[in-house]
């Protein structure tokens, strides 16, 4: 019996269609086939072969079809139909809202305003003017549902929010905040008046509800009055409200009592006190002064300190240190009390604070000044004060100004107008205020991102080949740069670095990228590094950097904005600490717009007294731009023999500069301006020089290789004394070069030139020649370089800042309308003595004016060619080529090269009269 059953349980299983579970029945019924041949062996065949066969007929029977069933058909055409339309919708939607992101975000800002207004206009309308239809019926729902007795209030509240959007789209920052504190505003506000209305429950229905404080009310001040009863429950949301009050206006408890006085000042409920203390005639002298200020200076408030002259130096120079100059006209420091018999005094003071603040002086000055002698002035003071420098301590912008402080606080025969200027030193002259241009000419960028979708498929293809070649490293995280983005891979235990630098053309392929620079390791932490282009590149704005570094409160005239490192970080950098730099790249890597970044942070930071340049642009297209701005010393040059001669100019204002700190005893320009603005620097007995700050020298070549093949020897000499030497004295260069070989950037020019900013080069040579390391070559152009200061040990990769011609023209015409440039006539006047040799012509009068319409006239100045055409000797055509060189024909020996013609044939008459000696 137990036998049958077995088997019987055991043999359907073997005979069943599924080929998968035939073999491992077939193994399960062999042991109890064996068992029950011991017990039973005569039934052991019949009992195997009846089940076989009832298997066999089972499967060779064909499963029988199911009817057609139409309402399954039905189903599936429906559903299809769904999910087609659905995508279809989802489609759009996606299509909106990449549409969205793509959008600039002023535009969204201006949208999210303007629909608020659009809502505020729909609700005013359902709670103010009882709206009808569907629209009332859903904001008397919502709006009177949620508020209460308080909806006639939410649409101005709308209208407030919008109008924000639209005044303040710069500060994002800010929307967070608000937020808070309007919902804790609300909720607070809302929760006591419906404690006021009786705090009806929902029992009460939805019309009660409506009439006290709508939803938000009742769901505020039910819960505290139910738990603690209304004595407790209405000082809570009292709190509430005041601290939602309190945020919104972004006011700390303890700047309360602070803010309640400046409200009442302003409302004029109450008096500053410091006011009432004025006389009668110091408050009409402080309104006349205010008066004659422009009106976006005249803010009330408390009254800032008294001027005091004795520490008017000291004062202006911690404040020039601690604090941006931002503004074009700074706010006066200067309400001094006054009695009648120091009014003459007073006026004085009065007008060494504004010439100490660059601003002109009010016209109740000019007039209480009118007819008041130095003698007068110190007859009427009882205690004389030190007399100030003719030149402040805040670098004073008005020359006129000066000579009037001088004559008001100095006595006669010590004036500085009877002093000669020194004809070396760097000199600025004009009777006008000059004003930094702000930076609201400069556009803003929107921010950038910090992920996205491109990113993470990079992220999976790097994972994908690590598993594909058995690597055992990770990607632990990226930092998103506006060009590339640096993927972090930290590698598992005994995984060799070498693994993962191996890997270098196969993860360009697998992120479809030729451009893959992998930084092993990223300095300072234990990773890996693989620098990928971004597939959405991101623009860099000038103004942004800027920004950051007036956020910064850096004053330095010298720091330039550069643009923005791997990590998302603005980079700048300080010309006078690098103290030259090299930059060089291919045609079209954002070279010239570097250069055009660096000057227009110089216009932007720095005014005409803190830093001169001298542009040189030989190829007369690329600085037309800058032609006229007051911080140039001479105009642009674009002949590259003015060019050398110019370095030669640098090289003798260097020497000027280091004659003065031997003879003062300093070591660099610094020490040596404060000391001559703190009037501690002393002439000798007799010296009738007039010192003044010395402003820093900043020297731009666009395009080194020009100047090397033009004059290679004297360009060489003057960059290598330059780079050298200048940097004590305040002078430094940018060289800017598309062909970095080395016969243009020779060894010297690199030793003495520390930093390096590198742009995409075409060749493994040329990123070897600027950065002595690879590198630049991996880089896509278009502003994407890699930054070496001085001291770093490896590059930091950027993405150059970027400037347009709109903002430039606009910089620049600021700087024009400030001040007319003052140009130095030395600086492109070589002083290096002209070959002389055999200055009387004797008998070979003839033959030189033969030579010299020959050469003339061909434009080809050869001494072989003197040679076969008037059949003379080497010696003798070597000779005429030397008078005629001496004369201006034609320029220096250049080797085998055929010499440069410098007279054109229209002009030939004109050399040859001064050949011969006529008039």
């Amino acid at each position: 019996m137990s036998a049958a059953v077995s088997t019987g349980n055991l043999t359907p299983m073997a005979s069943r269609p599924s080929a998968a579970k035939k073999q491992p029945a077939k193994k399960a019924a062999a042991p109890a086939k064996k068992a029950a041949a011991k017990r039973a062996p005569a039934k052991r065949a019949p009992a195997k072969k009846a089940p076989a066969k009832k298997a066999a007929a089972k499967k060779s029977a064909p499963p029988p079809k199911p009817a057609p069933n139409p309402t399954g058909g039905i189903y599936k055409l429906v559903r299809a139909l769904w999910l087609g339309v659905a995508h279809a919708v989802g489609a759009v939607f996606r299509g909106i809202g990449n549409g969205a992101k793509n959008l600039d975000p002023a535009h969204r800002k201006d949208g999210i305003a303007l629909l608020l207004f659009g809502i505020a206009l729909i609700v005013a309308a359902g709670t103010w003017a009882d709206l009808r239809g569907p629209v009332g019926d859903l904001v008397e729902i919502l709006v009177t549902g949620a508020f209460g007795r308080l909806d006639l209030l939410v649409p101005i509240l709308l209208a407030v929010i919008a109008v924000r959007f639209i005044r303040h789209p710069e500060q994002p920052e800010a929307n967070g905040r608000i937020v808070i504190g309007l919902s804790a505003l609300v909720i607070g506000v809302l929760g006591q008046v419906h404690i006021a209305c009786g705090a009806p429950a929902r029992s009460a229905g939805m019309q009660a509800i409506r009439d006290a404080g709508g939803l938000i009310g009742w769901a505020a001040a039910t819960p505290l009055t139910y738990t603690m009863g209304d004595v407790l429950a209405v000082p809570l949301l009292v709190l509430l409200t005041i601290f939602g009050l309190l945020v919104v206006t972004a006011t700390p408890v303890n700047a309360i009592p602070q803010r309640l006085r400046l409200l009442g000042v302003k409302l004029g409920i109450l008096h500053d006190p410091e006011e009432d203390e004025l006389t009668e005639e110091e408050q009409r002298y402080d309104d006349q002064w205010r008066e004659a200020l422009p009106a976006r200076t005249r803010r009330s408030g408390p009254a800032p300190e008294s001027y005091d002259p004795d520490s008017a130096e000291q004062e202006a120079l911690s404040r020039r240190r601690g604090r941006p100059r931002r503004s074009a006209v700074p706010q006066p420091d200067m309400q001094r009390q006054m009695d009648a018999v120091d009014v003459a005094a007073a006026a004085a003071a009065a007008l060494d604070g504004a010439v100490m603040h660059g601003m002109p002086p009010s016209p109740i000055v000019a007039d209480l000044t009118q007819g008041v002698s130095v003698g007068d002035r110190e007859e009427s003071t009882p205690t004389p004060t030190p007399a100030p420098k003719a030149v402040p301590a805040a670098r004073p912008r008005q020359e006129k100004l000066k000579v009037e402080v001088a004559d008001l606080t100095k006595p006669a025969p010590e004036a500085p107008g009877d002093l000669p200027a020194r004809a070396e030193q760097l000199q600025l002259s004009g009777d006008i205020t000059y004003s930094l241009p702000s930076l609201d000419l400069l556009t803003r960028g929107g921010p950038g991102k910090a992920r996205s979708a491109a990113n993470d498929a990079v992220v999976a293809s790097l994972t994908n080949v690590f598993s594909e070649f058995k690597v055992d490293a990770a990607v632990t995280g990226f930092t998103r740069g506006p060009t590339v983005t640096r993927y972090e891979v930290e590698l598992g235990p005994a995984v060799k670095v070498e693994r993962i630098t191996a890997l270098t053309k196969n993860i360009a392929y697998a992120v479809a990228s030729p451009d893959v620079r992998i930084i092993s390791p990223i300095p300072g932490k234990s990773a890996v590094g693989i620098e990928i282009p971004n597939t959405d590149r991101e623009m860099v704005n000038l103004g942004d950097v800027l920004r950051l570094a007036a956020a910064a409160e850096d004053d330095h005239p010298m720091l330039v904005a550069l643009g923005k490192d791997v990590e998302g970080g603005y980079v700048m950098a300080n010309l006078a600490k690098m103290p030259h730099v090299l930059v060089a790249g291919a045609t079209g890597s954002g070279k010239s717009s570097c250069i055009n970044c660096l000057i227009t942070s110089i216009m932007v930071r720095a005014t005409p007294e803190d830093v001169r340049m001298v542009l040189v642009d030989p190829k007369r297209v690329e600085l037309t731009a800058y032609e006229g701005i007051p911080h140039l010393i001479t105009p642009i040059i674009t002949n590259p023999k003015r060019a050398a001669e110019a370095l030669q100019w640098v090289v003798r204002e260097m020497d000027l500069r280091y004659d003065d700190l031997a003879a003062f005893g300093f070591r660099h320009i610094d020490d040596f301006n404060e000391a001559i603005r703190n009037g501690k620097v002393k002439l000798p007995e007799g010296s009738e020089r007039e010192l003044q700050p010395y402003p820093y020298l900043l020297v731009i070549v666009d395009e080194l290789a020009d100047l090397m093949m033009v004059a290679p020897r004297d360009v060489e000499d003057a960059i290598v004394r330059i780079t050298q030497l200048a940097r004590a004295a305040g002078i430094h260069l940018v060289l800017a070069t598309q062909r970095p070989s080395v016969d243009v950037v020779t060894g010297l020019i690199k030793a003495n030139v520390p930093s390096r900013l590198a742009f995409a080069t075409s060749s493994l040579a040329d990123s070897r020649v600027i950065l002595d390391q690879p590198g630049a070559e991996k880089l896509i152009g278009k502003g994407d370089g890699l930054f070496l200061p001085m001291g770093a040990n490896k590059p930091t990769r950027m993405q150059g800042a970027f400037v347009t011609e709109d903002e430039v023209a606009a910089i620049v015409q600021h700087c024009k309308d400030q001040m007319a440039p003052v140009f130095r006539d030395d600086v492109t006047v070589g002083t290096k003595q002209k070959k002389e040799i055999d200055e009387e012509i004797g008998d070979d009068l003839d033959l030189l004016c033969q030579a010299a319409e020959l050469v003339v006239s061909t434009q080809f100045g050869s001494t072989s060619m003197l040679q076969r055409k008037l059949r003379v000797g080497f010696a003798k055509a070597g000779r005429l080529m030397d008078l005629m060189e001496s004369r201006g024909v034609v320029g220096p020996s250049e080797g085998s090269k055929a010499r440069d013609v410098l007279v054109k044939p229209d002009e030939l008459d004109g050399v040859l009269a001064v050949i011969r000696g006529e008039a």
